[in-house]
């Protein structure tokens, strides 16, 4: 039977669910995505996602894949997130569809990932942000945490900054193209992007460079850190709720450790970012 793939991309409020995956207990985006596809395509499969966003955590790329019977698609492809936005809560929204090749799939197809971890650094937090960034009220050092930033950049063993789990991992090496910190006025961004995260890996950096500017560890700290691959020698985990999957990528042609950004933007690489 031949089968249309159709490739999405959400956006959602991690706020009120148990992370993306669906849960024995609580509620996942995932399960929230397949009832309404099932609503509209009553035999198509379930949602596979790119990323396993933990609980509280945030998107604005989030790519996805389902398929339906070819006999049964019979809308264009252009109304697909407005007839899946309606069967689903405001805090989650389909916001690009597509038809992509068969042997397309969110999770084993994607080459590398981009996060970003918001941190309000002022005496009182802003209201209107207060699910969506963590609130540090004590001045931070920035030139120290941008030095911090720099030693994550390239390949290494980031066993040191990945939660615990309760199974041994196996290959915990990793590439980071870039961890970058800008600061607009109170409002300080991590953009953090790479070939592939461990679990809660990012929350660990932030938390550890997070804790540099806090003045709790130095700099020269972050190398002996790598080097003894144990999670009680690196800083804290910083809260999910600050933390968004930003984008998610599928081909990278010119993507390299050390590129200046002029030569990171001529890169001609297919993101999940929302296309006009």
């Amino acid at each position: 039977m031949e089968k249309i793939k159709i490739r999405i991309t959400i956006a959602y409020d991690g706020s009120n669910y148990a992370g993306w995956q669906v849960q024995k207990i609580g509620v996942g985006v995932q399960e929230k995505l397949n009832e309404a596809v099932k609503k509209i395509f009553p035999d198509a499969s379930n949602v596979e996602g790119s990323s396993r966003t933990d609980a509280g955590v945030h998107a604005l790329g989030m790519v996805a894949h389902f398929e339906v019977p070819a006999e049964k698609f019979r809308m264009p492809m252009r109304k697909v997130p407005l007839a899946l936005n309606a069967y689903l809560p405001e805090d989650i929204r389909v916001m690009d569809a597509k038809r992509c090749p068969p042997d397309f799939h969110a999770r084993f197809s994607a080459k590398g990932k981009q996060y970003r971890y918001f941190i309000w650094n002022h005496p009182a937090n802003n209201p209107l942000l207060r699910n969506h960034v963590w609130h540090i009220p004590r001045k931070l050092n920035l030139k120290l945490m941008k030095e911090a930033a720099r030693l994550f950049v390239g390949t290494h063993d980031f066993r040191s900054f990945a939660a615990n789990r309760n199974y041994e991992y196996g290959n915990t090496v990793r590439t980071l193209w870039k961890c970058d910190i800008k600061k607009n006025g109170n409002l300080i961004t991590f953009i953090i992007e790479g070939d592939g995260f461990l679990y809660k890996m990012c929350r660990g950096i932030v938390g550890t460079i997070a804790q540099v500017g806090l003045g709790k560890f130095t700099v020269d700290e972050i190398p002996k850190m790598f080097a003894q691959r144990d999670r009680r020698v690196a800083g804290m985990s910083a809260p999910a709720h600050g933390l968004v999957l930003w984008k998610v990528m599928y081909d990278l042609k010119a993507k390299k450790v050390g590129a200046s950004v002029a030569d990171q933007n001529k890169s001609d690489y297919t993101d999940s970012s929302v296309e006009s």
